[in-house]
């Protein structure tokens, strides 16, 4: 284990550095679509309940308008 063994390490270093690089890209690209979907979903959500509020709320004026 002389010099070329050290020379032939160094060499994989860029490649490591390049693979972690990539892994923390798309680590960071999945937890940011987890989050958009997660609020997406809560959106929805309010956004059908507010949704069915009109609609009971246009029906109690329907029943109520004698």
């Amino acid at each position: 284990m002389g010099d070329g063994f050290l020379w032939e390490a160094s060499a994989l270093i860029p490649s490591i550095g390049v693979g972690l690089l990539f892994w923390f890209v798309m680590r960071a690209i999945m937890r940011a679509d987890r989050g958009e979907r997660r609020a997406e979903r809560e959106a929805e959500a309010a956004y059908l309940a507010r949704q069915a509020e009109e609609k009971s709320d246009d029906q109690d004026c329907l029943s109520t308008a004698d």
